[in-house]
């Protein structure tokens, strides 16, 4: 089955569901089943009272009709004298039906036609007629003329006779009616539709306006920096006297509250911002000055054994919080958004000679480089790309054993410069992949089981800053960089726009 079809199905299936329908569609869909409830029970009341009417008027013809055929005179046939002869035409429309029934018998009958003469009686109808019962109501039979309603009176000289007139003139009447009803009930149920729908859809545009203003927040993003939050419902859909309106009005209240709550958010961000890049800037003169003097001091004094290495672990210590210090020092400048230097830099050439320094400070490791056959550039600080490269490659060095394989690659990939550094060593945790970029987030047991315990890692303590640096540079460079993680394999991916003239071409070689 192809998308298509299934995406038709579905919405067929929601179409069944009258709680997925739009507001405005239910509320058209409920005004029109009203109007046709309306016009059935005014319908089915104007038919109930047109037959009636029309049921009253043919038996009072049917009553004249009969007084007619039994006033006297007239002979009848074969009847005594005194009274007028049943089936006389005169003063009795077409179709009018007159019998005479005497001893059991209809002995005279038939209907009256446009010329005055008489059609006969069919079997069937003297069944009918000989079935009658006099004095009682009139009564509606199908004859072989047609449907007719029929009367039977006994007279006073021992016979019966029977008047009908037939209801082909009652039943054209409400089949008018019906149709004339049905007609134009559909008619208002169109146009009433029709209009609905234009006045509801008008109606409704005032919550069409909150939704897309709730939209529009909803795709802001108030997680973190300077929010402007201007959205706000228009005055004339805010006003608390109307249901709409009162909604509007608390959205808007909501939207005040969450842009003060932001303000708040974003000048304690900023206080706290410029403290650490204060500090930070403080701390860096008493850093020197501890490292400048402690290595006067290994120059000038004779020390043990022990001072000298608690003087090695001194200094060791202070260019610990040195880089700290450095790294909290760029964070709070990249937080600032303070601008780039910008320049075209040769990644390939940036890569090859931050490898390099890798393999001189961790040779037991083995380094692997894929580079394109031609030089690859892209816009940016090439000081801040060159320590994203750094960190991440210290990254692999500080977590994974000696013996680890750790392979950087370049290439141009969808209009984007992509540097992947790759290591075949015991991989992040799942739980923690989430969060490797976040600040003073580590995991180092997870990545190399434990600290090594001789060579330049021994030493080297790690801040959980270098990732979130990196993320913060390529952000900032307009790019973005991903993790991959399991057993044996850890892949981190960066991507940056390419320089307007880089060609494209990616032959790896290693």
């Amino acid at each position: 089955m192809s998308p298509q079809s299934g995406g038709t199905r579905t919405d067929r299936r929601s179409w069944l569901k009258p709680s997925t329908w739009h507001l405005r569609t239910r509320l058209v869909l409920l005004a029109m089943a009203l109007l046709v409830a309306i016009c059935g029970a005014v319908g089915l009341f104007s038919y109930a009272s047109m037959d009636s009417f029309l049921t009253r008027q043919l038996d009072d013809q049917l009553s004249q009709a009969a007084k007619l055929s039994n006033s006297p005179g007239r002979i009848p046939l074969g009847g005594p004298n005194g009274r007028r002869d049943p089936l006389d035409p005169g003063g009795q429309s077409v179709g009018t039906l007159n019998a005479r029934i005497l001893d059991g018998q209809v002995n005279s009958a038939g209907f009256l036609a446009s010329d005055t003469t008489r059609s006969p009686l069919s079997a069937a109808d003297k069944e009918i007629l000989l079935a009658l019962s006099t004095g009682s109501s009139p009564v509606d039979r199908t004859l072989s003329n047609g449907d007719y309603r029929l009367v039977a009176v006994e007279t006073n000289f021992g016979d019966v006779l029977v008047t009908g007139l037939p209801l082909a003139a009652k039943d054209s009447t409400l089949a008018s009616l019906v149709w004339t009803f049905v007609f134009v009930s559909l008619g208002g149920i169109a146009l009433i539709g029709l209009a609905g729908t234009i006045l509801i859809r008008r109606t409704m545009q005032p919550l069409e306006q909150l939704s897309d203003v709730a939209t529009r927040v909803s795709r802001l993003p108030l997680d973190a920096g300077e929010v402007a939050l201007a959205v706000r419902v228009p005055p004339s859909n805010s006003n608390p006297g109307t249901e709409v309106g009162s909604v509007g009005h608390a959205l808007n209240l909501m939207l005040d509250n969450v842009a003060n709550a932001l303000e708040a958010r974003q000048k304690s961000e900023t206080k706290v911002r410029q403290f650490v890049a204060d500090a930070s800037h403080e701390l860096r003169t008493p850093l020197t000055a501890i490292r400048g003097y402690t290595e006067l001091m290994r120059m000038t004094e004779n020390f043990t054994p022990d001072g000298r290495k608690s003087l090695a672990r001194v200094q060791s210590q202070s260019e610990r919080m040195t880089t700290l210090v450095e790294d909290l020092l760029l964070l709070a400048r990249l937080d600032e958004g303070q601008p780039l230097k910008l320049t075209e830099v040769d990644l390939t050439q940036l890569v090859i000679e931050t490898v390099s320094d890798e393999k001189i400070i961790a040779p037991g490791h083995n380094w692997h480089l894929e580079l394109p056959d031609d030089p690859l550039a892209v816009r940016g600080d090439a000081s801040q790309l060159r320590q994203v490269l750094v960190n991440l490659l210290s990254n692999a060095r500080k977590h994974t054993a000696p013996g680890t394989t750790v392979t950087t690659a370049v290439k141009s990939a969808d209009g984007s410069a992509v540097v992947t550094v790759t290591d075949d060593g015991a991989g992040i945790p799942p739980g923690f992949v989430d969060h490797v970029f976040s600040r003073f987030a580590r995991a180092d047991a997870s990545r190399a089981g434990q600290a090594p315990a001789s060579g330049p890692a021994a030493s080297e303590g790690t801040s959980g800053l270098g990732l979130s640096i990196v993320q913060s540079i390529i952000e900032a460079h307009g790019g973005t960089v991903t993790v991959r993680s399991q057993p044996g394999f850890t892949e981190f991916t960066l991507r940056l726009p390419v320089a307007a003239d880089q060609t494209q071409g990616d032959a790896p070689s290693s």
